[in-house]
Protein backbone atom coordinates (compact mmCIF):
# COMPACT_ATOMS: atom_id res chain seq x y z
CA UNK A 1 0.00 0.00 0.00
CA UNK A 2 0.90 3.64 -1.13
CA UNK A 3 1.82 4.94 3.27
CA UNK A 4 2.86 8.60 1.73
CA UNK A 5 1.32 11.02 3.83
CA UNK A 6 -2.00 12.22 2.24
CA UNK A 7 -4.59 14.41 3.30
CA UNK A 8 -7.86 13.08 3.74
CA UNK A 9 -11.68 13.99 4.82
CA UNK A 10 -13.97 12.57 6.42
CA UNK A 11 -17.79 13.75 6.62
CA UNK A 12 -19.37 11.92 9.51
CA UNK A 13 -16.29 12.11 11.36
CA UNK A 14 -18.25 12.83 15.06
CA UNK A 15 -19.88 9.40 14.57
CA UNK A 16 -19.21 5.94 15.10
CA UNK A 17 -17.22 4.97 12.05
CA UNK A 18 -16.37 7.65 11.48
CA UNK A 19 -14.66 8.21 14.49
CA UNK A 20 -12.47 5.22 14.15
CA UNK A 21 -11.70 6.33 10.49
CA UNK A 22 -10.17 9.18 11.84
CA UNK A 23 -8.16 7.45 14.25
CA UNK A 24 -6.92 4.58 11.62
CA UNK A 25 -5.97 7.32 9.05
CA UNK A 26 -3.88 9.98 11.90
CA UNK A 27 -2.48 5.87 12.63
CA UNK A 28 -1.41 5.46 8.90
CA UNK A 29 0.45 9.08 8.86
CA UNK A 30 -2.19 11.02 6.78
CA UNK A 31 -3.83 14.27 7.75
CA UNK A 32 -7.64 14.16 8.50
CA UNK A 33 -10.18 16.66 7.94
CA UNK A 34 -13.18 15.85 9.70
CA UNK A 35 -16.99 17.12 8.86
CA UNK A 36 -20.04 16.65 10.81
CA UNK A 37 -22.85 18.40 11.67
CA UNK A 38 -23.39 16.36 14.77
CA UNK A 39 -26.86 16.03 13.99
CA UNK A 40 -26.17 11.72 15.10
CA UNK A 41 -22.82 12.41 15.67
CA UNK A 42 -20.71 13.19 19.14
CA UNK A 43 -17.92 15.23 19.57
CA UNK A 44 -16.47 13.05 22.55
CA UNK A 45 -15.78 9.74 19.77
CA UNK A 46 -12.68 12.43 18.71
CA UNK A 47 -12.16 15.23 21.16
CA UNK A 48 -8.92 13.11 21.75
CA UNK A 49 -8.10 14.14 18.25
CA UNK A 50 -8.13 17.73 19.20
CA UNK A 51 -4.98 18.97 20.11
CA UNK A 52 -3.23 17.25 17.16
CA UNK A 53 -1.07 19.18 14.26
CA UNK A 54 -2.99 16.08 11.97
CA UNK A 55 -6.35 16.64 12.72
CA UNK A 56 -8.55 19.68 11.80
CA UNK A 57 -12.52 19.51 12.41
CA UNK A 58 -15.14 21.91 10.57
CA UNK A 59 -18.50 21.27 12.06
CA UNK A 60 -20.89 21.68 8.69
CA UNK A 61 -23.86 20.25 7.26
CA UNK A 62 -22.90 17.98 3.82
CA UNK A 63 -26.09 19.16 2.38
CA UNK A 64 -25.01 22.35 1.90
CA UNK A 65 -22.39 23.49 -0.46
CA UNK A 66 -19.23 22.61 0.60
CA UNK A 67 -15.23 24.31 0.68
CA UNK A 68 -12.15 22.72 2.48
CA UNK A 69 -9.48 25.04 1.62
CA UNK A 70 -6.27 22.81 0.21
CA UNK A 71 -5.72 19.71 -1.48
CA UNK A 72 -7.49 16.88 -1.14
CA UNK A 73 -6.25 13.50 -1.94
CA UNK A 74 -8.87 10.93 -0.21
CA UNK A 75 -12.79 11.59 0.60
CA UNK A 76 -14.44 9.40 3.28
CA UNK A 77 -18.21 10.48 2.82
CA UNK A 78 -19.58 8.69 5.89
CA UNK A 79 -22.04 11.13 6.75
CA UNK A 80 -25.89 9.68 7.40
CA UNK A 81 -27.99 8.89 10.16
CA UNK A 82 -27.60 4.97 9.98
CA UNK A 83 -29.97 3.45 12.72
CA UNK A 84 -33.67 3.08 12.16
CA UNK A 85 -34.45 5.24 15.13
CA UNK A 86 -32.63 8.18 13.33
CA UNK A 87 -33.49 7.71 10.04
CA UNK A 88 -37.30 6.95 10.82
CA UNK A 89 -37.61 10.43 12.95
CA UNK A 90 -35.32 12.55 10.43
CA UNK A 91 -36.32 10.93 6.97
CA UNK A 92 -35.89 14.08 4.82
CA UNK A 93 -32.77 14.57 6.28
CA UNK A 94 -31.42 10.99 5.36
CA UNK A 95 -32.69 10.91 2.06
CA UNK A 96 -31.29 14.77 1.74
CA UNK A 97 -27.56 13.26 2.81
CA UNK A 98 -27.68 10.50 0.52
CA UNK A 99 -28.25 12.75 -2.54
CA UNK A 100 -27.70 16.31 -1.98
CA UNK A 101 -24.84 15.22 0.39
CA UNK A 102 -23.83 13.02 -2.06
CA UNK A 103 -23.60 15.19 -4.98
CA UNK A 104 -21.84 18.51 -3.15
CA UNK A 105 -19.10 15.61 -2.10
CA UNK A 106 -18.56 13.98 -5.43
CA UNK A 107 -18.67 17.86 -6.99
CA UNK A 108 -15.73 19.07 -4.54
CA UNK A 109 -13.69 15.09 -5.60
CA UNK A 110 -13.94 16.45 -9.25
CA UNK A 111 -13.25 19.69 -8.20
CA UNK A 112 -9.83 18.48 -5.88
CA UNK A 113 -8.91 15.70 -8.00
CA UNK A 114 -10.06 13.32 -4.90
CA UNK A 115 -10.42 9.54 -5.11
CA UNK A 116 -13.72 9.07 -3.09
CA UNK A 117 -15.51 6.10 -1.17
CA UNK A 118 -19.00 6.12 -0.12
CA UNK A 119 -20.36 4.59 2.55
CA UNK A 120 -23.44 2.62 0.94
CA UNK A 121 -25.33 -0.21 3.34
CA UNK A 122 -26.08 -4.12 2.95
CA UNK A 123 -29.83 -2.43 3.59
CA UNK A 124 -29.55 -1.86 -0.23
CA UNK A 125 -30.30 -5.52 -0.36
CA UNK A 126 -33.69 -4.80 1.04
CA UNK A 127 -35.21 -8.05 2.89
CA UNK A 128 -33.17 -10.23 0.62
CA UNK A 129 -34.61 -13.05 -1.18
CA UNK A 130 -31.24 -14.88 -2.06
CA UNK A 131 -29.04 -15.84 1.01
CA UNK A 132 -25.94 -15.01 1.65
CA UNK A 133 -26.02 -11.39 -0.22
CA UNK A 134 -23.25 -11.33 -2.93
CA UNK A 135 -23.00 -7.99 -4.87
CA UNK A 136 -24.35 -8.76 -7.60
CA UNK A 137 -27.96 -9.16 -6.23
CA UNK A 138 -30.50 -6.24 -7.08
CA UNK A 139 -32.38 -5.97 -3.88
CA UNK A 140 -35.72 -6.43 -2.73
CA UNK A 141 -36.68 -3.45 -0.72
CA UNK A 142 -39.91 -0.98 -0.61
CA UNK A 143 -39.23 2.41 -2.28
CA UNK A 144 -42.11 3.92 -0.26
CA UNK A 145 -42.07 1.95 3.49
CA UNK A 146 -40.55 3.96 6.18
CA UNK A 147 -37.53 2.32 5.89
CA UNK A 148 -37.10 3.54 2.12
CA UNK A 149 -35.97 6.47 3.09
CA UNK A 150 -32.43 4.89 4.15
CA UNK A 151 -32.53 2.51 1.31
CA UNK A 152 -33.63 4.45 -1.28
CA UNK A 153 -30.78 7.17 -0.17
CA UNK A 154 -28.07 4.34 -0.21
CA UNK A 155 -29.12 3.28 -3.29
CA UNK A 156 -29.05 6.74 -5.51
CA UNK A 157 -25.69 7.27 -3.55
CA UNK A 158 -24.59 4.54 -5.70
CA UNK A 159 -26.13 5.41 -8.84
CA UNK A 160 -25.22 9.13 -8.96
CA UNK A 161 -21.08 7.89 -7.69
CA UNK A 162 -20.73 5.30 -10.58
CA UNK A 163 -22.76 8.14 -12.86
CA UNK A 164 -19.58 10.61 -11.90
CA UNK A 165 -17.28 7.82 -12.46
CA UNK A 166 -18.32 6.98 -15.70
CA UNK A 167 -19.17 10.48 -17.08
CA UNK A 168 -16.26 12.74 -15.62
CA UNK A 169 -14.03 9.53 -14.60
CA UNK A 170 -13.58 10.47 -11.08
CA UNK A 171 -11.64 8.07 -8.75
CA UNK A 172 -14.22 6.19 -6.91
CA UNK A 173 -15.16 3.50 -3.99
CA UNK A 174 -18.28 1.84 -2.70
CA UNK A 175 -18.46 -0.26 0.20
CA UNK A 176 -21.49 -2.11 1.18
CA UNK A 177 -20.99 -2.32 5.28
CA UNK A 178 -22.78 -4.90 6.78
CA UNK A 179 -23.66 -4.59 10.62
CA UNK A 180 -20.77 -3.12 12.60
CA UNK A 181 -20.38 -2.82 16.21
CA UNK A 182 -18.14 -1.77 19.18
CA UNK A 183 -16.89 1.18 21.26
CA UNK A 184 -18.18 4.51 20.69
CA UNK A 185 -21.74 2.99 19.46
CA UNK A 186 -24.86 5.69 20.78
CA UNK A 187 -26.49 3.46 23.62
CA UNK A 188 -29.74 4.93 22.56
CA UNK A 189 -29.20 4.24 19.04
CA UNK A 190 -31.84 1.44 18.71
CA UNK A 191 -29.34 -1.02 17.28
CA UNK A 192 -29.09 -4.84 18.90
CA UNK A 193 -26.12 -4.42 20.23
CA UNK A 194 -26.72 -1.72 22.25
CA UNK A 195 -30.00 -2.10 22.91
CA UNK A 196 -29.70 -5.76 24.51
CA UNK A 197 -26.16 -4.93 26.46
CA UNK A 198 -28.13 -1.56 27.82
CA UNK A 199 -31.50 -3.10 28.70
CA UNK A 200 -28.93 -6.22 30.68
CA UNK A 201 -27.16 -3.17 32.10
CA UNK A 202 -30.40 -1.72 33.72
CA UNK A 203 -31.57 -5.02 34.61
CA UNK A 204 -34.64 -4.80 31.77
CA UNK A 205 -35.78 -7.77 29.92
CA UNK A 206 -34.29 -8.02 27.11
CA UNK A 207 -36.48 -7.17 23.54
CA UNK A 208 -36.83 -9.66 21.21
CA UNK A 209 -38.95 -8.13 17.94
CA UNK A 210 -40.77 -11.14 15.63
CA UNK A 211 -39.97 -15.01 16.72
CA UNK A 212 -36.41 -13.67 16.87
CA UNK A 213 -35.57 -16.44 13.97
CA UNK A 214 -33.96 -13.20 11.97
CA UNK A 215 -30.53 -13.29 11.91
CA UNK A 216 -27.58 -10.72 11.92
CA UNK A 217 -23.67 -10.84 11.24
CA UNK A 218 -21.64 -8.34 13.45
CA UNK A 219 -18.26 -7.54 11.97
CA UNK A 220 -16.51 -5.89 14.78
CA UNK A 221 -15.16 -2.06 13.90
CA UNK A 222 -11.48 -3.05 13.67
CA UNK A 223 -12.20 -5.35 10.67
CA UNK A 224 -14.86 -2.93 9.21
CA UNK A 225 -11.83 -0.14 9.58
CA UNK A 226 -9.62 -2.63 8.00
CA UNK A 227 -11.72 -3.18 4.99
CA UNK A 228 -12.65 0.39 4.59
CA UNK A 229 -8.92 1.29 4.37
CA UNK A 230 -8.08 -1.40 1.91
CA UNK A 231 -10.47 -0.96 -0.41
CA UNK A 232 -9.93 2.82 -0.66
CA UNK A 233 -6.40 2.18 -1.25
CA UNK A 234 -6.90 -0.69 -4.19
CA UNK A 235 -7.90 0.14 -7.55
CA UNK A 236 -11.43 -1.81 -6.78
CA UNK A 237 -14.27 0.65 -8.74
CA UNK A 238 -17.56 -1.80 -8.27
CA UNK A 239 -19.59 -2.02 -4.83
CA UNK A 240 -17.66 -4.11 -2.28
CA UNK A 241 -19.55 -6.28 0.46
CA UNK A 242 -17.51 -5.23 3.86
CA UNK A 243 -18.80 -7.77 7.02
CA UNK A 244 -18.31 -10.71 8.92
CA UNK A 245 -20.29 -13.63 7.53
CA UNK A 246 -20.63 -14.91 11.17
CA UNK A 247 -24.41 -15.33 10.76
CA UNK A 248 -26.34 -16.07 13.89
CA UNK A 249 -30.34 -15.50 15.07
CA UNK A 250 -31.32 -12.79 17.02
CA UNK A 251 -32.78 -15.11 19.51
CA UNK A 252 -29.50 -16.96 20.02
CA UNK A 253 -27.69 -13.47 20.47
CA UNK A 254 -29.57 -12.71 22.84
CA UNK A 255 -29.13 -15.65 24.91
CA UNK A 256 -25.56 -14.65 24.12
CA UNK A 257 -25.88 -11.10 25.75
CA UNK A 258 -27.22 -12.42 29.08
CA UNK A 259 -24.24 -15.01 29.54
CA UNK A 260 -21.99 -12.71 28.31
CA UNK A 261 -23.42 -9.66 30.93
CA UNK A 262 -23.59 -12.47 33.95
CA UNK A 263 -27.78 -11.04 34.06
CA UNK A 264 -30.76 -12.53 34.28
CA UNK A 265 -33.46 -11.24 32.13
CA UNK A 266 -36.30 -12.57 30.49
CA UNK A 267 -36.35 -12.14 26.35
CA UNK A 268 -39.61 -10.76 26.34
CA UNK A 269 -41.19 -10.75 22.27
CA UNK A 270 -42.56 -7.29 20.22
CA UNK A 271 -44.44 -7.15 17.19
CA UNK A 272 -41.57 -7.08 14.40
CA UNK A 273 -41.40 -3.27 12.62
CA UNK A 274 -42.47 -3.17 8.77
CA UNK A 275 -39.53 -3.99 6.13
CA UNK A 276 -37.53 -5.56 9.07
CA UNK A 277 -35.47 -7.70 6.64
CA UNK A 278 -35.34 -11.29 8.47
CA UNK A 279 -31.66 -12.50 6.94
CA UNK A 280 -28.59 -10.59 6.87
CA UNK A 281 -25.21 -12.49 5.76
CA UNK A 282 -22.60 -11.28 3.32
CA UNK A 283 -20.90 -12.88 0.13
CA UNK A 284 -17.81 -11.46 1.27
CA UNK A 285 -15.44 -13.77 -1.59
CA UNK A 286 -14.67 -10.50 -3.81
CA UNK A 287 -13.25 -9.10 -0.72
CA UNK A 288 -11.15 -11.86 0.19
CA UNK A 289 -10.26 -12.03 -3.91
CA UNK A 290 -9.52 -8.36 -4.02
CA UNK A 291 -8.63 -7.02 -0.77
CA UNK A 292 -7.13 -10.21 0.73
CA UNK A 293 -9.23 -8.80 3.61
CA UNK A 294 -11.47 -11.12 5.75
CA UNK A 295 -12.70 -10.43 9.72
CA UNK A 296 -10.06 -11.26 12.60
CA UNK A 297 -11.89 -10.37 15.68
CA UNK A 298 -14.32 -13.32 16.68
CA UNK A 299 -17.52 -12.27 18.30
CA UNK A 300 -16.82 -13.33 21.65
CA UNK A 301 -13.76 -11.49 21.84
CA UNK A 302 -15.90 -8.01 20.05
CA UNK A 303 -18.76 -8.43 22.55
CA UNK A 304 -16.31 -8.15 25.13
CA UNK A 305 -14.69 -4.91 24.27
CA UNK A 306 -17.97 -3.61 23.31
CA UNK A 307 -19.39 -4.86 26.79
CA UNK A 308 -16.30 -3.30 28.74
CA UNK A 309 -17.17 -0.12 26.81
CA UNK A 310 -20.63 0.17 27.68
CA UNK A 311 -19.81 -0.99 31.17
CA UNK A 312 -18.10 1.99 31.88
CA UNK A 313 -20.68 4.37 31.01
CA UNK A 314 -21.97 6.70 34.02
CA UNK A 315 -25.16 5.79 35.68
CA UNK A 316 -26.55 9.19 33.92
CA UNK A 317 -25.63 8.31 30.90
CA UNK A 318 -27.01 4.40 31.38
CA UNK A 319 -30.34 5.36 32.47
CA UNK A 320 -31.35 8.82 30.73
CA UNK A 321 -30.19 7.60 27.00
CA UNK A 322 -32.84 9.67 25.38
CA UNK A 323 -33.09 9.67 21.63
CA UNK A 324 -31.24 12.55 20.12
CA UNK A 325 -33.48 15.67 20.19
CA UNK A 326 -33.67 16.35 16.74
CA UNK A 327 -36.09 19.41 16.68
CA UNK A 328 -33.54 22.12 15.41
CA UNK A 329 -32.82 19.63 12.54
CA UNK A 330 -36.45 19.14 11.03
CA UNK A 331 -36.42 22.62 8.79
CA UNK A 332 -36.30 21.19 5.26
Amino acid sequence: MNNKKKRVLITGAAGFLGSHLCDKFIEEGHDVVGMDNLITGDLKNIEHLFKRPDFEFYHHDVTKFVHVPGNIDYIMHFASPASPIDYLKIPIQTLKVGSLGTHNLLGLAKQKKSRILIASTSEIYGDPLVHPQSEDYYGNVNTIGPRGVYDEAKRFQESITMAYHRVHGLDTRIARIFNTYGPRMRLNDGRVIPAFIGQALRGEDLTVFGDGKQTRSFCYVSDQVEGLYRLLMSDYELPLNIGNPDEITILDFAEEIIKLTGTEQKIVFRELPKDDPLQRQPDITRAREVLGWEPKVSRTEGMKKTFEYFKNLTDEELYNSEHKDFTKHNRL
